[in-house]
């Protein structure tokens, strides 16, 4: 079964925009003349899809036989008009109009128009125009004009966290998950703003279980054609017993963000990083 695409603005210099997701995942774009067309690969990936090279399709979300099951949308709540939810939408609140979720997604909340949930994100919240949540545990807040492309202004918050016992220098990870972080679009700028507090649980080390540190990390990371960096500063805000070498620092791994950490030996020190991003996805080549 096909289930139409709300209307999305065509992004500037392709004469093309999708048009209709069917039930294997598969993306059918249009002219606007109401046509079903098989994107190439770069149309596919200039609206945020995924490219099959092997089978020359577009696809929203994969299908396989072992996923079946978990393409029926069950427990979701819609108010409006022209919201699409692709297939595996679970558990989802949805108030607006032209709003999408990408399939294999639970526990979101849309309200507005014109936004979109990314394939396998999980409990965000996105609110207002032509935002496009990319990560799970994000809020996300859309500031466009019509004519805009999705995510083209947008506000983010989300979390990084991790757990140190010596003086190793060490990334945070996005919901303190091993390995996951916040990756770049191409041709995109963050200003990022990061509430970072350490506090110390145990070890033998000099000082005691509850000394604690704070700082505020922030600056700006650009991703410019595939190639990621960053400009930071950093604030000590209050501390309180032994933190000597305690540190955040802002830095990049291939298209990845994150904020490394640093406590000392012999110490069990758990860090929160509340990290607010301000994005303008530029749409151009920088």
């Amino acid at each position: 079964m096909a289930k139409p695409i709300p209307t999305i603005p065509y992004i500037k210099g392709y004469p093309i925009k999708p048009q209709t997701i069917i039930t294997s995942g598969e993306v059918l774009f249009t002219t606007g003349d109401g046509d079903n067309i098989r994107p190439n690969q770069q149309q596919c990936e200039a609206y945020g899809y995924h490219y099959n090279k092997e089978t020359g399709t577009c696809s929203a979300f994969n299908f396989t036989s072992n996923l079946s099951r978990n393409l029926i949308n069950e427990n979701n709540e819609i108010q409006g008009a022209g919201n699409v939810t692709a297939g595996g939408t679970n558990n989802t609140y949805i108030m607006g109009d032209a709003n999408i979720t990408h399939g294999a997604t639970r526990n979101n909340i849309i309200i507005g128009s014109n936004n979109e949930i990314v394939r396998g994100v999980n409990r965000a919240f996105v609110f207002g125009h032509l935002g496009e949540a990319t990560t799970t545990n994000s809020l996300v807040i859309g500031g466009n004009a019509n004519e805009d492309n999705v995510g083209e202004r947008q506000s983010m918050q989300l979390m990084y966290g991790r757990q140190t016992t010596d003086a190793s220098t060490v990334d945070s990870y996005l919901n303190n998950t091993s390995g996951s972080y916040l990756e770049v679009p191409d041709n995109t700028a963050m200003y990022f703003h990061a509430d970072v507090l350490a506090v110390r649980v145990g070890g033998s080390g000099a000082g005691a279980a509850g000394d604690y540190k704070s700082w505020v990390e922030r600056g700006v990371v650009i991703n410019k054609s595939g190639t990621l960096s960053i400009e930071r500063e950093r604030d000590t805000i209050k501390g309180s017993g032994t933190t000597t070498g305690w540190q955040p620092t802002g830095a990049v791994s291939g298209t990845n963000f994150t904020i490394q950490v640093k406590a000392s030996n012999n110490m069990i020190v758990e860090w929160a990083l509340n990290i607010t991003f301000t994005q303008i996805k530029t749409g151009v080549t920088l």
